[in-house]
């Protein structure tokens, strides 16, 4: 009989016949083969040779015969478990996995990537013969999993945090109430511009990725785009400015105002007042001198009265600007390369997401100056009323009259 009809006629079978009925006609067909069939069987059936050689002497077996015909093998029968047969194997995965808390501090796995096969290898210096799939299957059965890092940390955090977040809450609340402007506003991560690697992935046809560079020298970059984001809370409306130099608070400001005159004035023309929430640090840091300057001259230009509250410390990811709108923009260009500002700007203005968000973006190709001082004198110059709760996170800059 040729191999390849043995081998249909084992794969034929094979679905509807239980193990010990399978074996049998495996051992049956062996023997009927004479001088040979052994070997023929073994490789047609997927069996060892050793499962054959013992089903050949089972079929004379009266013990084996009078089973019940739901057993499958005499009882005990069958490939011992790690577990039973070396119950110590999940004491020493234990000690490995965890060896800040149960083992030894000095172990070498602490200092190296715990793999499946570097596990394996530490407990076979145990003497613990185990493959690196069963290591898997073992600790799946422990409850352990693959695991990332996750951030939590967010580092020191201040008394007031909540009580923070409420006054931020009540003055949205009042201005909403009033039809008033409250916008979040942050600066984006900076990113180089060419044909570099973007992270995420994107649909295209199979074994074609997009190819870019293999390194990403900044000498190589076009430039560094510098997004900074204003997000109209109540309008759900974003204004992206990305900028070529500096992330400076001039550049900041300005952002805002290139939104109020693009966007904010036609949906709030009985504005009297804005609310601006920002981060704690950054170009719109509670403490940058010239930050607070430049909102008083937006106030003196536009006739509105600056509110500001700043996030306090470690807290800047609940601004709403970074989940609002950063995240979709994030996840519209996941996977493509940044080749030209342009792309940029319009990757960043077809941003939209399922509670229809609509996003606007300019090229700010302005040289912004870094290390701009601001004197005391102009400090007291500005017309600017800190609020009694943390006054160094919560002011009004209100517009200076005309002599």
């Amino acid at each position: 009989m040729e191999d390849s009809v043995l081998s249909l006629f084992f794969a034929s079978v094979k679905p509807y016949l239980p193990e010990k009925s399978y074996r049998m006609v495996a051992t049956s067909m062996a023997k009927s083969l004479g001088h040979g069939g052994v070997k023929k069987v073994e490789g047609a059936s997927g069996m060892s040779r050793s499962t054959i050689f013992r089903g050949l002497s089972q079929q004379d077996d009266e013990v084996f015969n009078a089973l019940p015909s739901a057993r499958q093998r005499r009882p005990g029968g069958g490939r011992k478990s790690i577990d039973r047969s070396c119950p110590e194997v999940r004491e020493a995965l234990n000690k490995l996995i965890n060896p800040y808390v149960k083992g030894d501090p000095m172990c070498a796995l602490r200092w190296t990537t715990k793999s499946l096969r570097k596990l394996s290898e530490e407990l076979a210096t145990q003497q613990l013969i185990v493959s690196h799939v069963t290591v898997g299957e073992i600790l799946e059965d422990m409850g352990y999993t693959l695991q990332s890092c996750k951030k939590s940390h967010e580092g020191v955090g201040s008394p007031d945090r909540n009580a923070q977040f409420e006054h931020i809450n009540m003055i949205c609340e009042a201005f909403f109430a009033d039809s008033q402007p409250v916008i979040s506003v942050d600066a984006k991560k900076k990113e180089l511009i060419g044909n570099y690697k973007n992270a995420g992935s994107e649909y295209r046809p199979t074994k074609d990725p997009q190819k870019v560079n293999a390194y990403d020298f900044i000498t190589d970059a076009e430039g560094r785009a510098v997004p900074y984001g204003v997000y109209d809370v109540a309008g759900n409306e974003g204004f992206v400015n990305v900028g070529v130099s500096s992330d400076t608070a001039e550049f900041a400001v300005n952002t805002i105002l290139c939104w109020w005159n693009n966007m904010g004035k036609t949906s709030y023309p009985d504005a009297h007042s804005i609310f601006i929430t920002a981060d704690g640090g950054g170009s719109n840091g509670s403490r940058n001198r010239l930050w607070k300057m430049k909102l008083q001259d937006f106030a003196n230009e536009t006739g509105l009265i600056v509110y500001v509250s700043h996030f306090p410390p470690a807290t800047s990811k609940w601004n709403k600007i970074e989940h609002r709108l950063f995240s979709a923009i994030s996840m519209n260009w996941r996977g493509r390369p940044l080749d030209s500002f342009q792309t940029v700007v319009n990757l960043i203005a077809n941003t939209t997401n399922a509670s229809n968000l609509r996003v606007t973006c300019e090229l700010d190709r302005s040289d912004y100056k870094t290390g701009i001082k601001v004197s005391d004198d102009d400090i007291a110059e500005m017309n600017i009323l800190r609020h009694e709760f943390h006054p160094e996170w919560n002011y009004a800059i209100q517009p200076k009259r005309l002599e």
